[in-house]
C-alpha cells in the first residue's frame, strides 16, 4: 500500500478544506507592524493610565481597524502564519517562536513569551503552553513527511514553572506510527535545559476529502 496521498486522494492537494499554505512575502511594514502589535499585546495586559489615555488609544485603535477592514482575506491568502522568516510565522495567535532546526527526526523552535502570555504571578498561562505544542506537532508531523493530519489529542504535564522574557527551546519528535496514526512527542526546556513542560499527542491522517 503507497503512502502517497495522491494517491489514497486525488483532492488531496485542497486538504480536505485545508488551505494551500505557500509562503508569503509581504515586505517589511509587516514585520514591522507584526512588532508593534505584539507591543501593544503586552501593553495592553498591562498598562494602567489614566482614562483619557484609554479614550485616546481606542481611538488609534479604531482608525487601525478602519484601515485594514477593507483587506479581510480567507485563511491563507492573507500573510499571517504564511512568513517563516518572522517570529510565530507572522502569526499573532502564535507566541513568537523561530524553527532552528526542520527534519525527518524532530523539530526544535526557539521562543520566548512576555506580558502577555501572563497567566499570573509573571508565570506563562498554563493554557498557552498546549497552543505552542499543537503547533510543534504539526511542524513535526510536516517535517516528517507524513500526510496532513488532525489532533486527536494532546497531553500536557506541567513540570516547573514557565517563565517570560527568557528565551526557551521547545522539541518535538514522532515516537512511532500506526497507519494512519502518528505518535508524537514535545518537550520546552529553559537555557540550563530544566524541563519545564512536556507533551504527548496522537496525530490521525486525514481520510481523502475529510476536512
Amino acid at each position: 500500500m503507497t503512502d502517497d496521498p495522491h494517491v489514497l486522494d486525488p483532492e488531496y492537494d485542497k486538504h480536505g478544506g485545508f488551505p494551500q499554505f505557500e509562503p508569503a512575502h509581504p515586505g517589511p511594514g509587516f514585520g514591522r507592524f507584526l512588532a508593534a502589535m505584539r507591543r501593544a499585546q503586552d501593553l495592553a495586559v498591562s498598562a494602567n493610565p489614566d482614562s483619557d489615555t484609554w479614550d485616546e488609544a481606542a481611538d488609534r485603535a479604531e482608525e487601525l481597524v478602519k484601515i485594514l477592514d477593507p483587506y479581510e482575506a480567507p485563511e491563507g491568502v492573507g500573510p499571517a502564519n504564511r512568513v517563516p522568516e518572522l517570529p510565530g510565522s507572522g502569526s499573532l495567535l502564535m507566541p513568537p517562536y523561530k524553527v532552528t532546526k526542520f527534519g525527518p527526526d524532530g523539530v526544535e523552535v526557539r521562543v520566548q513569551f512576555s506580558r502577555y502570555h501572563v497567566g499570573g504571578n509573571s508565570a506563562v498561562h498554563g493554557g498557552v503552553l498546549p497552543l505552542l505544542f499543537d503547533s510543534v506537532f504539526g511542524m513535526v508531523i510536516h517535517a516528517a513527511g507524513r500526510p496532513i493530519s488532525r489532533t486527536a489529542f494532546l497531553h500536557v504535564d506541567y513540570r516547573k514553572v514557565t517563565p517570560i522574557d527568557i528565551p526557551l527551546l521547545a522539541r518535538g519528535w514522532v515516537s512511532k506510527t500506526e497507519g494512519r496514526k502518528a505518535f508524537v512527542n514535545a518537550e520546552l526546556l529553559d537555557p540550563k535545559e530544566a524541563l519545564l513542560a512536556e507533551a504527548n499527542g496522537l496525530m490521525i491522517r486525514l481520510l481523502p476529502g475529510q476536512p
